[in-house]
C-alpha cells in the first residue's frame, strides 16, 4: 500500500510537472525568440543610420560600415530597387527585404536563420533596406539552458515530492494496517482490540466505529459469560431442593408423593422465574420501575424460602418495621439478591436466619443475619467475583453487590461476626 500510495503522488506530480513545464518551455522558446529578432532589429537600425548617406548618393557602403555588430550575425544592403549592393545576404532580395524596401520593418524565420530587414530612408525616402540575420541554434543558446533549468527543477520538484510521499504513505498506511489487524484480531475473538486516535479524519472515523463494535462486542460477551455462571449458581440451590424432594418422595407414601410434587412444581416455577430474571437482568432489558413494598416483598420471599431452612432444622423469620418506605428498585434484581443472601447463610451460616427491613433515612436497609462464627475476609476479597478465598464459587456475593450497584444501591457487610450483611436500596420518592 506504501508503494501505491508514493507511486500515485510521484505520478500526479510528473503528469503536474509535464502539463506546467510543456507550455512554460515553449513560452521560454517564444520569449527568446522574439527578445533576440528585437536585438537584431536594433543592430539593422544602427546600421541603416550608418548607410543612409551612401545609399542615397547611388553609392555603395563601405566595409566599415556594413561591418557585424555582433558575433554570429551578419549584414547585407540593397539599393531601392532591391538589388543586392554588398554583404552575405541572398541575391535576389528575399520577402523580407521587399517587405523593407515598402518603407515595413520585418522580422521572421527562414528556415535555420532568424532574419531581420528593415528600411533605410534619407531625407523621408527609402533608399534601400539592410538585412541581419544570424543561425536560430547559435542565436538562441539560453534556451537550451532554460530548458535545462527547467529539466532540473522538475527533477527536484518530483524528488521532493517523493521524499513528502514517503513520509505521507507511512503516516497514511500504518494506521491503516492497524485498522486491518485490528478488524482481524476482532475477527478472530478479540474484543479488547482497542485503536488510538491517529488525526485522520475518516481514519478516525472508521477506528472508533470499531472500538465501539468491539466494545458492545465485548459487553454482548461478557454479559452473556455473566449470565451463563450467574443462572448456574442461582438455580443450583432450587435445583437441589428439588431433586431432593423427589427423591424423598420415592420412599414416601401417595400423599407425601402428591405433597412432593405440588413442592416440586413451586420449585420448577421458582427455576423459570430466576431464568427469565437473570436473563432480563443480564440483557439490561428493565423498563423504569415502580416503587416496590420491601416489607411486603420480603416477607413472602422469606415464606417461600422456609421450607429449605427448615428441612436443616434452622428457623428463617422476618423483622420488619411498618415505617419502612418503598423503595425504587427492581423486582427481579432484589429477589436476586435476596436470594444470594439467603443461600449464603442457608450454606455457611449457622443458627436462626434474621431479615429486617428498617427505615435508615433516606435508604432503606434490609439486614440479613445469622449465628454462624463469623467472617474473616476483608470486603474487597469478599465481594470479589472468582476470589481464590471465597469459601464457595465466588459469584454470588460478587453477583449480589453488581445488582444492587445497578439499582443505585449497595450491599455491604455491616458486621464481620456473628455475619450482618446489610442491602440498602434508594428509598422511593412519596409524592
Amino acid at each position: 500500500m506504501r508503494r501505491r500510495l508514493v507511486r500515485l503522488a510521484v505520478l500526479a506530480a510528473t503528469v503536474a510537472v509535464v502539463l506546467f513545464g510543456l507550455p512554460l518551455a515553449v513560452a521560454v522558446t517564444q520569449y527568446a525568440q522574439i527578445y533576440k529578432l528585437l536585438d537584431l532589429e536594433r543592430l539593422a537600425d544602427r546600421a541603416a543610420l550608418r548607410v543612409a548617406a551612401s545609399l542615397s548618393d547611388d553609392g555603395a557602403p563601405s566595409a566599415e560600415e556594413l561591418r557585424d555588430d555582433a558575433t554570429l550575425t551578419y549584414l547585407s544592403v540593397y539599393d531601392h530597387d532591391g538589388a543586392f549592393v554588398r554583404g552575405r545576404g541572398p541575391d535576389p532580395a528575399d520577402r523580407f527585404v521587399d517587405e523593407a524596401l515598402n518603407g515595413i520593418s520585418a522580422a521572421g524565420t527562414d528556415r535555420d536563420e532568424l532574419v531581420v530587414a528593415v528600411p533605410v530612408t534619407h531625407d523621408g525616402e527609402v533608399v534601400g533596406a539592410i538585412r541581419i540575420a544570424g543561425p536560430t541554434r547559435a542565436l538562441l543558446w539560453p534556451v537550451a539552458a532554460a530548458w535545462a533549468g527547467l529539466v532540473g527543477l522538475a527533477v527536484l520538484a518530483v524528488g521532493v515530492v517523493w521524499l513528502i510521499a514517503r513520509r505521507q504513505a507511512v503516516k497514511l498506511a500504518r494506521p491503516l494496517e492497524e485498522l486491518t489487524e485490528a478488524a482481524q484480531r476482532l475477527g478472530d475473538g478479540d474484543f479488547a482490540v482497542r485503536l488510538a486516535a491517529v488525526d485522520v479524519l475518516e481514519i478516525d472515523a472508521a477506528g472508533n466505529s470499531l472500538n465501539r463494535t468491539a466494545a458492545r462486542l465485548d459487553d454482548l460477551l461478557a454479559r452473556e459469560r455473566a449470565f451463563s455462571a450467574e443462572a448456574s449458581h442461582q438455580l443450583r440451590t432450587p435445583l437441589t431442593s428439588l431433586r431432593l424432594r423427589l427423591e424423598t418422595a420415592l420412599d414416601g407414601t401417595s400423599e407425601e408423593l402428591r405433597s412432593a410434587v405440588t413442592a416440586g412444581l413451586r420449585s420448577a416455577e421458582r427455576i423459570e422465574h430466576t431464568i427469565d430474571e437473570l436473563l432480563s437482568l443480564a440483557r439490561d432489558t428493565r423498563s423504569d420501575v415502580a416503587p416496590v413494598d420491601v416489607g411486603r416483598f420480603v416477607g413472602e420471599a422469606v415464606q417461600q424460602r422456609s421450607a429449605d431452612f427448615t428441612a436443616v432444622r434452622r428457623d428463617l423469620r422476618t423483622v420488619i418495621e411498618p415505617e419502612a418506605p418503598h423503595a425504587s428498585v427492581s423486582v427481579a434484581a432484589l429477589r436476586q439478591v435476596l436470594a444470594v443472601l439467603l443461600d449464603n447463610s442457608l450454606e455457611h451460616g449457622a443458627g436462626t436466619v434474621e431479615v429486617t427491613v428498617r427505615d435508615a433515612g433516606d435508604v432503606v436497609a434490609v439486614d440479613v443475619s445469622d449465628e454462624g462464627p463469623g467472617i474473616s475476609l476483608p470486603d474487597s476479597a469478599l465481594f470479589e467475583r472468582r476470589s481464590a478465598s471465597a469459601a464457595g464459587t465466588g459469584i454470588g456475593l460478587a453477583l449480589a453487590r453488581r445488582l444492587a450497584e445497578a439499582e443505585g444501591g449497595h450491599l455491604r457487610l455491616a458486621r464481620p461476626a456473628p455475619p450482618v450483611f446489610t442491602l440498602l436500596l434508594r428509598a422511593a420518592d412519596p409524592h
